[in-house]
């Protein structure tokens, strides 16, 4: 029986420590072995058909891209299906339905490498793939079920590198099983196998051992997963009164939209089905790199493989760190940007490499100066790619409306499949037209900054909080205290005292969720930091006295605000210090707070203090003909200061008045 399910609220820990925790682990390991079985299952079916047989109606040249079609198929057919399955029914549940199933289709293909059939073989593919298609809703669904939001960046870092080390694993077992030698048992009957085509009974005979090797592994690792899947803890449905559409055709269009109803998660599932298009480019062709580019013997394009998946890996556990546990979009710019400097580079580096007399084994080729260019170029690329691609995930799943999340990682699913479609014929277009794949990386580098600028100019908040993160990573040491105090859902006024210009992005920083800022209009004029606020949909105000209409016209939408059910941000100082003290709050708050409960909301008060920020490059300590200005003097106190933001618990909104805040944030700022 599965266990009770663990509470979000449960202690908090890294991303290492999630494997020692009951609510993580069996999924981590359920989740490990399914794809190291896929990858060993397709990857020795590959090598056995390209290797061993020779097939009529499936050349060998085509044996990989064959295998990678009929896998990838049922996710466009049934994805949508599969999302709604998701949501309907307990997710603990589906796993071991989904698992057995694993363990029949295993069963299936040990009949079929006994007799070396490779339709049957095929048929298992389909399979599989159909099996990954139900249980992909399913893993994205259970995460945030399980995780803490301040953990689910680190869960999905740690499930995004368990799945590539898996498929390191399975592939490179994969091939080392299907090629050990070993005559069959005279019974055995593989030489009549009527699967076997014109492949010739005596190559299959000989290959015996390794086809057995291949079915034993592939249903051990099926077994090992059902068995770990049974400690998954309880996952009740999201939606249990959902009515299934069994129309695949109309429920993927259904999908599609309702993906499409959330802004942000929609192009944020673009940008990940973006990564996968790269990604696929770059697995596809290893085999061609390694022979054709790097001139290197079979044994390099798993070497390449490995740092592929070493890189992914580091790049996915870097992210929690990196987002000091929170969901951190700021760093999907930093992984665009390293992508496509590293694809850059990696043209560079493969144009002009010595073509030698013979295949490089392995030795040969990392004795080879020019060939470590080319791994820490690959390397990177994947660092980058991790950092890009578990933000996003770790976005959409929390952004995603719980009844319906599942639906929308089906979407996602579906979009994937469809851009891994794409690469692939758009890759063979390049290459028939002439093209080397140097190129094809050069291509991508220059595609991937215009596709990647493109998502982030629809959805200036990964621009915004790229800014936030530069800034609090490079600029200051940015700690933040009470950042739990911030609510995680529904309206709420964030009040904090102001010292700088760059209040409001570090801010922006310290929250989980985006906040809209009513800010002074005239800082909307000043260079660079005005187009940041506008991209940031920051609500300017004048003074009542210059401008009555404008003035009405900012609270309404700071209430129009509070009413989306989301943050807003204020400065009831009104200006900028210009001494380093706390100024006098402002009456505005109150009017704030009064508007939203005309309209029935009792919205809570957050009160924040930015700490050690007076004196810096963004503050007004400078004098200059008489005037108190900023931003004269770059770098006055260095680099790496320490600044800090001290965040108290949420006071009653209605209750609260303007001096009572005042005397909260002024303890906030003596708090030690």
């Amino acid at each position: 029986m599965p266990h009770s399910a663990a509470p979000l609220k449960a202690e908090q820990v890294s991303q290492f420590k999630l494997l020692a925790q009951p609510r993580f682990a069996p999924f981590f390991w359920t989740q490990f072995t399914g794809a190291a079985n896929d990858n060993l299952f397709k990857f020795a079916l590959t090598v056995m058909v390209t290797y061993q047989m020779h097939l009529d109606w499936l050349p060998h040249e085509m044996a990989g891209l064959v295998i990678g079609a009929v896998f990838i198929l049922p996710f466009l057919l049934f994805s949508a299906t599969a999302g709604q399955l998701a949501d309907k029914y307990p997710h603990h549940r589906l796993i071991g339905y989904l698992k057995q199933w694993e363990v029949a289709l295993m069963l299936i293909a040990a009949v079929g490498f006994w007799l070396g059939s490779p339709a049957l073989l095929l048929g298992c593919v389909f399979g599989m793939g159909l099996q990954s298609t139900f249980f992909g809703p399913v893993k994205y669904a259970y995460l945030p079920q399980q995780l803490h939001p301040s953990e689910l960046t680190g869960g999905n870092g740690m499930v995004e590198m368990g799945t590539f080390v898996a498929i390191v694993l399975g592939s490179l077992a994969g091939g080392v099983l299907i090629g050990l030698t070993g005559d069959a048992p005279s019974a055995a009957g593989v030489s009549g196998a009527a699967g076997a085509g014109s492949a010739g009974g005596d190559v299959l005979h000989a290959y015996w051992l390794g086809h057995v090797s291949v079915a034993v592994a592939c249903l051990a690792l099926a077994l090992l997963g059902y068995w770990v899947s049974r400690a998954i803890p309880a996952a009740p449905a999201t939606d249990p009164g959902l009515r299934i559409n069994w129309n695949p055709i109309s429920e993927v269009w259904r999908n599609l939209k309702l993906a499409h109803g959330n802004t942000v998660v929609f192009r944020s599932v673009l940008g990940a089905s973006w990564m996968w298009f790269i990604g696929s480019v770059l697995m596809s062709q290893f085999p061609v790199i390694a022979k054709d580019v790097l001139h290197g013997s079979p044994n390099v394009a798993p070497l390449l493989l490995a740092v592929f998946a070493a890189g992914i890996g580091t790049g996915s556990l870097l992210c929690e760190a990196l987002s000091r546990k929170q969901i951190e979009i700021g760093l999907v710019p930093v992984g665009a940007i390293g992508m496509s400097v590293f694809l850059a580079d990696l043209y560079l580096a493969t144009r002009s490499l010595p073509t030698p007399a013979a295949p490089l084994s392995v030795p040969q080729f990392l004795a080879l100066g020019a060939n470590w260019r080319v791994m820490a170029d690959l390397f990177l690329l994947c660092l980058f790619t991790g950092l890009y691609s578990v933000p996003m995930y770790a976005l959409i799943q929390a952004r995603s409306q719980p009844t319906h999340r599942a639906r929308i990682i089906a979407a996602n699913n579906i979009l994937n499949a469809l851009f891994i479609i794409a690469s692939a014929l758009i890759t063979a277009a390049l290459l028939h037209l002439g093209l080397e794949i140097a190129d094809i990386f050069l291509t991508l580098a220059i595609a991937n900054a215009v596709v990647a600028g493109y998502i982030f100019l629809l959805v200036p908040e990964y621009l915004l909080r790229f800014i936030a993160w530069v800034l609090t990573h490079l600029v200051y040491r940015f700690r933040v205290r009470g950042r739990e105090h911030i609510p995680a859902q529904g309206p709420a006024v964030l009040a904090c005292n102001h010292v700088s210009f760059v209040d409001a992005i570090l801010l922006m920083a310290a929250s989980p969720r985006p906040i809209y800022f009513l800010m002074d209009a005239r800082i909307f004029k000043i260079p660079v930091l005005g187009y940041v606020f506008r991209m940031a949909r920051a609500i300017p105000i004048a003074p009542q006295k210059d401008d009555p209409q404008a003035f009405e016209a900012a609270f309404a939408q700071a209430t129009q605000v509070l009413r989306n059910g989301d943050l807003l941000g204020i400065f009831p100082e009104g200006a900028i210090t210009r001494d380093g003290q706390l100024q006098r709050f402002r009456r505005g708050i109150q009017k704030i707070v009064a508007d939203a409960r005309a309209q029935g909301l009792d919205v809570p008060i957050v009160p924040m203090a930015l700490t050690n920020l007076w004196g810096s490059f963004f503050s007004r300590i400078e004098v200059r003909n008489g005037e108190n200005v900023a931003m004269v003097r770059p770098l006055r106190r260095g680099l790496f200061n320490r600044v800090g933001l001290h965040i108290g618990p949420a006071l009653d909104g209605p209750a609260t008045t303007p001096s009572m805040l005042q005397e909260q944030v002024q303890r906030l700022l003596q708090a030690p």
